[in-house]
Formats: structure tokens, C-alpha cells, sequence
């Protein structure tokens, strides 16, 4: 039996692959600490946004809501990139409507992952909650585009 590959990505994967990329180089602490030790510009201080570490110092459930955070942007953008690219229509295929796609997935995506990682936090409520979730949305806004171009370059079923 052969097994065939195919040279194309889904916009899914590609999307999938880019946010993982995005999470893990510029939500590592290296990156974080040089993005917040000078004034680097809103674009390069807004990709540290989903900050991941193993610091020893610092509390369990803070860790665990940073790292969740993080873990489930990704997931998150591959849900709704999912659900968002077979939701097109056939006419509304094309360069523009797959940009907007990736775009909003990502916003939805961390909107919806510090939304629920903000339940993790002490003192935490719904006005919190939504609160960090515009500044997730912000994220996406800011950042988002990335993704956006990934998905485009994949195919769409």
C-alpha cells in the first residue's frame, strides 16, 4: 500500500502551524524579557502577549493560566479556523475572504482562551474575565493578520 502526500496544507494546519509558531518563539521568556526591558513598539510588546514559562518562583495557578492560556490559543485557532474555513461559501472564496478567516479566527480564539484562563486567577469574575478577553481580542486584532496570510496560502475544502 503507498502512502501519498500531498504538497498542499489545509488553511487549517497552516493556520494551526503559525499560531503554534507565534506561541512558542514569542511567548517564550527570552522573548518576553527583551520585549518588556525597553520600548520595542506596540507590534513586538503585543507578540509577548501569550507569555509561557516554567519560572520556579512564581505561583502554581499563575503558571497554569499562563501556560493554559497559551496551550489553548492554539487549539482554539484550530477549532475556529475549521469552523470558519467550511463555512465560506463558493462565492466568497478568494485572497480576501481567507485572510479575514485566519484574522478572525485568531481574535475568537484569544478572546475565548484568556476568557477561560481568567477563572483561574484569584478573585476572579466575570467582569475580570471579560475584561481580559477584549485585551485577548486586542491580540488577535493586532497580531491576527499573520494568521490571516497563513491561511490563505492553504488550501480551503
Amino acid at each position: 500500500m503507498a502512502i501519498t502526500r500531498s504538497r498542499y496544507r489545509t488553511a487549517t494546519s497552516a493556520g494551526t502551524l503559525v499560531a503554534f509558531l507565534l506561541v512558542l518563539i514569542f511567548g517564550s521568556p527570552s522573548y518576553v524579557d527583551w520585549a518588556r526591558s525597553a520600548d520595542r513598539g506596540i507590534f513586538l510588546e503585543t507578540l509577548a502577549w501569550p507569555a509561557w514559562s516554567f519560572d520556579s518562583d512564581a505561583s502554581v495557578r499563575d503558571l497554569l493560566g499562563a501556560d493554559l492560556k497559551a496551550i489553548l490559543l492554539v487549539v482554539f485557532t484550530a477549532l475556529f479556523i475549521s469552523l470558519l474555513v467550511g463555512a465560506q461559501l463558493a462565492s466568497a472564496r478568494g485572497t480576501l475572504s481567507a485572510i479575514l478567516t485566519g484574522w478572525a479566527a485568531y481574535m475568537f480564539a484569544a478572546a475565548l482562551a484568556v476568557f477561560i484562563t481568567s477563572f483561574l486567577l484569584p478573585h476572579a469574575s466575570l467582569g475580570q474575565a471579560t475584561v481580559s478577553a477584549a485585551a485577548g481580542a486586542g491580540y488577535g486584532l493586532i497580531v491576527g493578520w499573520i494568521i490571516g496570510l497563513a491561511t490563505m496560502a492553504g488550501r480551503r475544502p
